[in-house]
């Protein structure tokens, strides 16, 4: 058993067989934390002191990272005392992982291939969770990530899903799922949710159904709008084709500078293209000064991450969930 300290003076001890992300939990204490498969860079962590070791390859980290010190804690096992520079997320009383029954309140296609599934919890049941979380759909032996795309001030639950061609899920949802089906879900999880900051500019990059994370959190942002105001807040929500941008911000109180980008030129399309990082970086907006919350397409997420921080966005003001592809 090693003990892990974190820079505001919060430690935990971890089994040596356990990760670090998983001996906080057992601890809990709340880190950053998304795909825990080392895809993706949510739990990205500095090493200032001791060792561990990864018993799988831990993409999401860019040689570059590795070299300064950085791992996932999602799947790094300690093979000393350690001490991270990064904090415990304990102010934001994170809720506790549960399961409970729901069921389908509605299906609506919404695109060619995409549906908005509403799902119904217990009447006296409660499911707390933070703007920006995900939860796991069961049904028979497997288990699917979906991110919630309301915000927690409703009763139901509201979804954007994509059709994956062979994905078994996504046959269930959108050829064989009806009204009042039943479904168990397990949430909530993940760390993707507004943070307080100083910054004055708020980012939001979004791909295909990455935009459902950041709806709920927009929705949360108009609803409270306290501390908000004064921020200039933008949403880039990139796709291939137009249909694909099947949402856009309407807000009585806040103001969202909403950009539209298509990864492919099309003869409709007058606005951006190319791709939603990209055209961040041409906006001229003072990264220095910004937090980024990116969810969508690994490859997306990791090259924002590169690309934002080579203009100017600082390493603690990056915030993902990444989009990971299972059948």
């Amino acid at each position: 058993m090693f003990q892990v300290s974190l820079k505001n003076d919060i430690s935990f001890y971890c089994e040596d067989n356990d990760t670090i992300l998983v001996g906080a939990q057992k601890q809990n204490v709340s880190l950053n934390y998304s795909c825990q498969t080392g895809r993706c860079q949510s739990c990205k962590a500095k090493v200032i002191k001791g060792s561990s070791i990864s018993e799988i390859e831990e993409i999401g980290l860019s040689e570059g990272s590795k070299k300064e010190g950085y791992i996932l804690t999602c799947v790094r096992k300690p093979t000393s005392d350690l001490i991270l520079d990064i904090e415990d997320l304990s102010d934001y009383k994170l809720e506790s992982i549960k399961t409970l029954p729901s069921k389908i309140n509605k299906i609506t296609k919404i695109s060619a291939d995409v549906i908005e599934l509403e799902l119904r919890t217990p009447p006296q049941s409660t499911f707390n969770y933070l703007p920006g979380q995900y939860i796991n759909f069961i049904k028979n032996d497997y288990k699917r990530s979906y991110s919630i795309a309301n915000s927690n001030k409703s009763s139901n639950l509201i979804f954007f899903i994509k059709r994956y061609q062979g994905g078994l899920f996504s046959n269930y949802l959108f050829n064989e799922a009806k009204v009042n089906d039943l479904l168990r879900i397990e949430g909530p999880i993940g760390t993707f949710f507004l943070r307080n900051t100083d910054k004055s500019n708020i980012i939001f990059l979004a791909t295909g159904t990455g935009i459902a994370p950041v709806k709920a959190i927009l929705e949360q942002m108009n609803e409270d709008n306290t501390g908000v105001l004064a921020k200039n807040i933008f949403l880039f929500f990139g796709g291939r084709f137009s249909e694909d941008l099947f949402w856009r911000p309407e807000f009585s109180n806040i103001n969202v500078n909403f950009i539209p980008v298509l990864s492919k030129k099309a003869q409709d399309w007058d606005g951006s293209t190319g791709y939603v990082q990209d055209i961040l970086v041409s906006k001229s907006i003072n990264l220095s000064d910004a937090v980024v919350y990116a969810c969508g397409s690994e490859n997306m997420i990791n090259d924002s991450n590169k690309l934002l921080m080579q203009n100017g966005l600082s390493e603690d003001s990056f915030y993902s969930d990444a989009f990971v592809s299972t059948k």
